[in-house]
């Protein structure tokens, strides 16, 4: 935020409703800020720590916004006028109560333990919606971000940064492309084949921006030197998700996953695979550390030799959630656009089938392309590639939990 003085402007690390709690807290009235006499002392519901009946009258234990949890004050429900925050905080209530196995009637009084539980949900929900705002903040893409915890207290991952493109490490540099195509229409006037013909490749497009080659090609878009515009329909992947996706926690152990909130037709480009660019060796040195963990964020950029990895651990977009599948909704695609090095791909997820709204999301950490031309990309696990002929990465297998009815039972 920042308040104009004269035509200055000062950066604040403050929000503005913590200013106005501030102004609140020290009794001054801010015209700037909206806080005057009238308003001065409304305060705002933060959330519901405890309930009690007394003589049919409700109570609400109410942590007030700005205030710390000892100015905690009992109201009755009437004084509350938080609707949305009294609805959820019975819905928590009632579940809670279903899975301790007690009636869904609440006590007269609550059980210290439920209530402390409530608190951290309470707490927990307010953390997520700060995540999502952040996420939401730093996105490029047209696509929104929702997050949602509805089966357990885990809140924010602790040590992950959200980024639209790769982080490229140290020692590696992304050449930009010299040369771009001069054709007037891209998918039914081609000069020279533009970008893919350039590259002896087929046009990877149809007019409803599906990928129509199969997998295990390449795709060449248009680059930042091409005549054609924004518009063009070899430009596909370059425009970023534009698909509202929920971040949510999984009820069988997977930890977080990502499900589409819109339907999502067939072929259609869903995701890049973001992280940072690192070498195969230096992937190596990390892949035994988050073996410890019990994680893998590593992905094999060997289109055509196994160089560079992407490692989506520390620095990633949402595919950073998106589980294993042995039979996934998501194909894995080579993409090349401003930087035409074969070494290093964007790797792109496109819909295999017309995928449902409210369906996860899942690709094949171990997927496997056309044998005969040998251009796949995989996810290395640090998990394992145990078995797999000649890898030096032979780790312990991990058992697969996608639940689906062709599952290989191992990850790797």
């Amino acid at each position: 935020m920042a308040e104009n003085l004269k035509g200055c402007s000062v950066c604040c690390k403050s929000s503005w409703n913590q200013l106005q709690d501030l102004c609140r807290l020290a009794k001054l009235s801010c015209p700037s800020l909206g806080i005057s006499k009238r308003n001065l002392y409304d305060f705002e519901v933060e959330y519901l720590c405890d309930y009690k009946k007394i003589r049919e009258q409700e109570y609400y234990l109410v942590k007030w916004r700005g205030y710390p949890d000892s100015e905690s004050t009992w109201e009755p429900r009437q004084n509350l006028k938080c609707v949305r925050i009294l609805k959820q905080f019975h819905k928590d209530l009632e579940k809670e109560l279903l899975r301790r196995h007690h009636r869904l009637k609440p006590p007269r009084h609550l059980d210290p333990s439920l209530a402390n539980y409530l608190v951290q949900k309470a707490k927990q929900r307010r953390a997520l919606q700060r995540w999502e705002q952040e996420l939401n903040a730093k996105r490029s893409h047209l696509g929104r971000i929702t997050v949602e915890n509805e089966v357990d207290l885990d809140g924010p991952p602790r040590a992950f940064v959200y980024i639209n493109e790769y982080r490229v490490g140290e020692g590696i540099t992304l050449n930009q492309v010299a040369v771009g195509c001069e054709c007037q229409d891209c998918l039914w006037a081609p000069a020279g084949g533009c970008c893919p013909g350039a590259s002896l490749h087929k046009f990877a497009y149809n007019d409803q921006g599906q990928v129509r080659l199969r997998a295990g090609l390449p795709i060449y878009e248009c680059n930042s030197r091409c005549r054609c515009g924004y518009d063009c329909p070899n430009r596909v992947v370059q425009k970023g998700i534009r698909y509202d996706l929920c971040i949510f926690r999984t009820d069988d152990g997977r930890g977080w996953g990502v499900r589409t909130l819109e339907k999502i037709r067939k072929n259609s480009f869903v995701m890049e695979y973001v992280g940072e660019i690192i070498t195969s060796e230096e992937a190596e040195r990390r892949g035994q550390i988050y073996d410890r963990q019990g994680a893998t964020y590593l992905f094999d950029l060997d289109y055509v030799e196994d160089v560079y990895t992407v490692d989506a651990a520390y620095y990633g977009n949402i595919s950073h959630f998106v589980n294993h599948s042995c039979d996934p909704n998501l194909q894995v695609y080579n993409v090349f656009i401003d930087n035409l090095d074969e070494r290093l791909p964007r790797i792109a997820f496109f819909a295999t089938r017309t995928i449902r709204a409210g369906e996860e999301l899942t690709f094949d950490y171990n997927m496997q392309v056309d044998p005969v031309d040998m251009e796949s990309t995989r996810m290395d696990s640090n998990f394992g590639l145990a078995g797999l002929p000649g890898s030096p990465k032979k780790r312990v297998r991990i058992e697969c939990k996608c639940g689906t009815e062709s599952c290989r039972k191992y990850l790797f």
